[in-house]
């Protein structure tokens, strides 16, 4: 943990300057960071979300899973402020993010680190300063002190001797570590990754949990983890959610999940092919699809 936030976290007032980040925050006024109440999201006509209810607690490790286009992603851009829900509330550290003024709503995301999936690097930029980026962006570092930063964030994921690449000549997973590096570059409170799994090789994908879990735990951070992947969701996160049809359909530790008795979490937790999420999409008869076309 920083200097810098275990000065700010030892504090006493319930509202307090924030010493990284120059904003108001409401501190220690609750366990859980983010909270999703009977949310309603639609594209369209189409139900994205549909009363969907869950809680995100401070310092942990949340992992959320669903299939592909279940609304996973969904939930982080809400939680950013990128999309507006159609009903309900969402809340980060107690504000209601629907309801922030464009002002707020940066300061509020300054607070918040995002891994994209396919970790989004400048490509023009080498990787020190990929990472030096945002703090040249928000800050007024010395030269030798955001040298100093940018150098300790690049060890914590192991790649310090790497600040001379450029994002071209990085590994799938070497970019994805810089990316990290550069995510918490802020000292944000909260990371959210989108499927930080994806594309990579075992190796890689080791080292990317492994960095989640203890950056989460040296850090004092909130995780919340998208992943289709149950292997690796469940042997990092505290506590898992399961989406579908737009609302959850399970929840509980990784071991809950995995005991589940349910036959919609069975089914994703073992990856069936049929099961309540069936196999085949809905069709007239064969043999009468068959006949119909020499009738005709």
């Amino acid at each position: 943990m920083g200097i810098l936030r275990w000065r700010a976290e030892k504090l006493p007032t319930v509202i307090r300057k924030d010493i990284l980040n120059d904003t108001r925050v409401v501190t220690g006024a609750s366990d859980a960071l983010v909270e999703f109440r009977d949310v309603q999201f639609f594209r369209g006509d189409r139900a994205i979300l549909d009363g969907l209810s869950l809680t995100i607690p401070r310092g942990k490790v949340t992992a959320i899973m669903g299939g592909s286009g279940c609304g996973k992603t969904t939930l982080l851009n809400l939680i950013g402020g990128r999309l507006r829900p159609s009903a309900g509330q969402v809340l980060v550290d107690g504000v209601s993010v629907p309801g922030l003024n464009t002002r707020d709503l940066f300061a509020l995301r300054k607070r918040m680190g995002m891994l994209f999936q396919n970790g989004a690097l400048l490509t023009d930029l080498d990787v020190f300063e990929n990472v030096a980026f945002p703090i040249r962006e928000h800050k007024r570092l010395p030269e030798p002190i955001l040298r100093n930063v940018v150098l300790m964030k690049l060890e914590a994921v192991g790649l310090r001797g790497a600040r001379d690449l450029m994002p071209a000549e990085l590994s799938g997973g070497m970019a994805r570590r810089v990316a990290l590096a550069r995510t918490i570059s802020l000292e944000p409170m909260m990371v959210m990754y989108d499927e930080p799994f994806t594309g990579l090789d075992p190796i890689s994908k080791g080292v990317i949990a492994k960095l989640i879990r203890e950056l989460n735990t040296g850090l004092g951070i909130t995780s919340i983890l998208v992943s289709h992947d149950v292997a690796d969701a469940c042997a990092i996160s505290d506590y898992a959610y399961l989406i579908g049809s737009g609302r959850v359909i399970g929840q509980g530790t990784p071991r809950q999940m995995q005991e589940s008795a349910v036959d919609e979490v069975r089914q994703f937790m073992d990856g069936l092919p049929d099961g309540p999420v069936p196999y085949r999409y809905p069709a007239p008869g064969y043999l009468d699809d068959l006949l119909q076309g020499r009738r005709t």
